[in-house]
């Protein structure tokens, strides 16, 4: 390392700036980060890597739109584009769901619905065997994001 020396010349500076950058302090420190990210990054993978088998009879599954349960403002239902009746939901989430109870029913309510519709809704679905129920919201700021879901098990 090197120290300034005394400056000769000049009678009121003692110190002669040093037109050096000593660069060992950014080396050590740079060969320590590189050291803990080599060791740190296997660590990060996550899930086990596997070589999945073939198989030629093997068909993609089907994606079926999901099942949309809306309750307005004034508490009137519908399940898709139709609207149904108090007594009529079950009905026709089941048809609509078919064998597969392992669908998601998504359920929108607006933000002026009283929440014991929307509770009721979810109550009634839920003592018919409806068990996957997802709640709609919207981002705070609808510019933003589109919807998402927020899923409950009751």
């Amino acid at each position: 390392m090197a120290l300034p020396t005394r400056n000769e010349a000049s009678g009121d500076e003692l110190y002669q700036p040093l037109a050096e950058i000593n660069v060992t302090p950014l080396v050590d420190v740079m060969l320590v980060l590189l050291i803990v990210f080599m060791v740190t990054a296997p660590l990060l993978a996550a899930g086990v890597k596997v070589e999945l088998p073939r198989a030629s009879a093997a068909q993609p599954l089907d994606p079926k739109p999901p099942v949309v349960v809306t309750v307005g403002k004034d508490g009137k239902l519908s399940v898709g584009a139709e609207e149904v009746s108090p007594d009529r939901l079950v009905e026709a989430v089941e048809a609509r769901l078919g064998e597969d109870r392992t669908r998601v029913v998504r359920l929108r309510g607006d933000k002026d619905a009283a929440y014991g519709d929307v509770v009721a809704v979810m109550d009634r679905l839920a003592t018919h065997g409806v068990t996957h129920i997802a709640i709609v919201t919207g981002p705070k700021n609808r510019d933003k994001a589109p919807e998402s879901t927020a899923e409950a098990e009751p």
